[in-house]
């Protein structure tokens, strides 16, 4: 009688809940998952891991995996439904999950014998498996003469969510890993999957008390890297955050006006516009609010409204002359923010200003006062200065004999106009038109001052480094929207999900489209025929390494291109996808307006841990 089979008539045994709470595909069942208890879970792992060992088909250069299935009691929740104490659970399970043609397993590893490689400078990373679809790098690494942990996620991706890069400063005689980072990566995930709660530029993720030996150690503030140095550093594959570190007193300013925080921390260690590594145990940069020109803009108490920004909307600060531009595409987001503002006050937040070769900052006294400063890049003459915010204020009087007066506060601009001028700017801001504010006396006895608002045609670069998986061809300044209706399907113990979709032609974007609901129709017809054509092969396109997947649609020749790793998929696929997809757009009056789209959308194939 085979081993399974023994097991399985013990199960007959009546257990209690605690002693049988496991479950593994069982042969059997014609591979389906059955509850076993916790010796024969044990038994069946120990056989199974043997059986690969033994195979002799593991190939020299694969990498080694170790499971984290010991984290200390302090550092897991003891809520039992949360997904952090259900994750650990479940990591003896993942052994077979991850035999595959990159990774290799070792037996379990003592937490000293790991940190020794590490310290030994091994060129390869430690990779911790956190869950069926999410693992974690480590290595120790020397960042701007720093002794950093860099740990970085690979999974996230496959959520919509962008990779995370944690540089952690290492303490004096540090010799246990920074496991709660483990943990906050789980969290993220799980986020992202079950509530499409995504992580982007300037957005935070909070902890609860006690992470990282801190109980002030609040989170971290997330950030696409500009100018800082990336030399030396493993990294995933772009879309990729590096989280820094906050503390709970300044997480009021990351919760409603990140960019000034990550300046601040810029100024602080001397990087621009801020360092990428984090430390620990430092004293926070900002203390109570106070009377900062931020309390009359933001709701500091119950977060209710804060200042709205626009993307790619930046400020350029110049001798007598400023410049507030604008990215036609972003009018529709500037109205939105227009409507809902005072008509005496305009406030909007800026962008951080990748053209400008120095930035207003802020800095926090210790008796409580605001200062202005700024920070530069190194070795460069300041020639543009980048702004956070401005405000426009229609609290001038005309019989103050002034045009209207600009002023820096804080780490902004302060306009104040009389109420005609206000007007006269809204209307343009309205009708998308440039326009000048004139700074300075009725009768000037010196030079004036101009404040100009320009409409630009292109907005700043993104989607950075970002390239499909059909042929390498870059996605820069594409347009690309997460979908978040969790569209996926399973097949023998995987699923395929649709995460996003981009418009390949630059002058295609969805603010655009006349027909939203013909749009949202077309591109979720396409997702579900391109997954159900390959449903029945995620098995063997996962064991190829074909993980991640993308499908391109000339809608007007409807023309249809797979792949995945820089390659067309097989003959084999496109038949069958071609036949799927045909009947989707050959009824041209469903998608009037449509015909003209060019569209690429992208697929992850992962393992069903439902």
């Amino acid at each position: 009688m085979s081993i399974e089979k023994s097991i399985f008539l013990t199960t007959l045994i009546v257990f209690c809940v605690a002693c049988c709470d496991l479950r593994f595909r069982l042969t059997h069942l014609g591979g389906k998952e059955g509850r076993v208890c916790v010796t024969c879970h044990s038994a069946l792992m120990n056989r199974d891991y043997n059986d690969v060992i033994s195979s002799g088909t593991l190939r020299k250069d694969q990498k080694k995996v170790w499971f984290v299935d010991n984290l200390p009691q302090s550092e897991s929740r003891s809520d039992n439904s949360s997904p952090v104490y259900r994750m650990i659970l479940i990591f003896q399970r993942l052994v077979l999950v991850f035999i595959s043609a990159d990774y290799t397993l070792e037996e379990k590893r003592t937490e000293s014998s790991l940190l020794e490689e590490l310290e030994r400078g091994l060129a390869e990373p430690l990779v911790f498996v956190l869950n069926a679809n999410l693992l974690a790098v480590v290595k120790i690494v020397s960042y701007v003469n720093r002794r950093c942990w860099c740990v970085m996620s690979k999974g996230m991706h496959a959520v919509g969510q962008p990779e995370v890069v944690i540089l952690l400063q290492c303490l004096p005689e540090e010799k246990r890993f920074p496991t709660d980072i483990f943990n906050h990566f789980i969290q993220i995930y799980w986020d992202a999957q079950t509530a499409g709660k995504l992580l982007k530029h300037l957005s935070h993720s909070l902890v609860s008390r006690g992470f990282l030996g801190n109980n002030e150690h609040a989170g971290f503030l997330y950030v696409h890297p500009t100018f800082q140095s990336l030399e030396g550093l493993p990294l995933p594959a772009p879309p990729f955050l590096f989280g820094l570190l906050m503390l709970r007193a300044e997480a009021p300013w990351a919760k409603t006006f990140p960019l000034r925080l990550m300046l601040r921390l810029g100024a602080e260690y001397r990087f621009y516009p801020c360092p990428l590594f984090s430390v620990r145990f430092r004293e926070p940069l900002f203390g109570p609010v106070n009377n900062s020109i931020m309390r009359l803009l933001v709701d500091f108490r119950f977060y209710r409204y804060t200042l709205p920004t626009v993307p790619g909307l930046v400020v350029d600060l110049e001798a007598r002359s400023t410049c507030i531009r604008i990215p036609k595409t972003r009018h529709p987001e500037l109205l939105k923010a227009l409507n809902k503002s005072n008509e005496r006050v305009l406030a909007l937040g800026a962008c951080f200003n990748e053209q400008a070769d120095s930035h207003l900052i802020c800095v926090q006294t210790a008796d409580g006062q605001y200062q202005t400063q700024a920070i530069s890049i190194h070795s460069q003459p300041r020639r543009v200065t980048g702004s956070c915010f401005f405000v426009f204020s229609g609290a001038l009087k005309p019989s103050a004999g002034y045009l209207a007066k600009s002023s820096i506060v804080e780490d902004g601009l302060m306009v104040q106009v009389t109420m005609d001028t206000m007007a006269e700017l809204r209307r343009s801001l309205r009708d998308m038109k440039d326009f000048t504010v004139t700074c300075g006396k009725l009768h000037p006895a010196e030079r004036q001052e101009y404040v100009h608002i320009q409409w630009q045609d292109e907005e700043p670069c993104f989607n950075k480094g970002i390239i499909s998986p059909i042929d390498g061809k870059s996605m820069e300044s594409l347009t690309n929207v997460k979908t978040h209706q969790r569209l996926e399907y399973r097949a023998s113990g995987k699923l395929i999900r649709w995460t996003e979709v981009f418009y390949l032609l630059k002058d295609q974007h969805p603010n655009g489209l006349n027909n939203h609901t013909s749009h949202n129709r077309l591109t979720e017809r396409l997702a579900r025929a391109f997954c159900l054509a390959l449903c029945q092969s995620l098995c063997l396109l996962k064991e190829d390494g074909m993980t991640k997947l993308a499908l391109r649609v000339v809608l007007d020749g409807q023309k249809f291109l797979a792949g995945s790793n820089g390659q067309c998929l097989p003959a084999l696929y496109q038949d069958c996808l071609n036949q799927s997809l045909t009947s989707v757009v050959q009824s041209n009056s469903q998608y009037q307006g449509l015909a003209a789209y060019q569209l690429e959308l992208i697929f992850y194939i992962l393992e069903d841990t439902s």
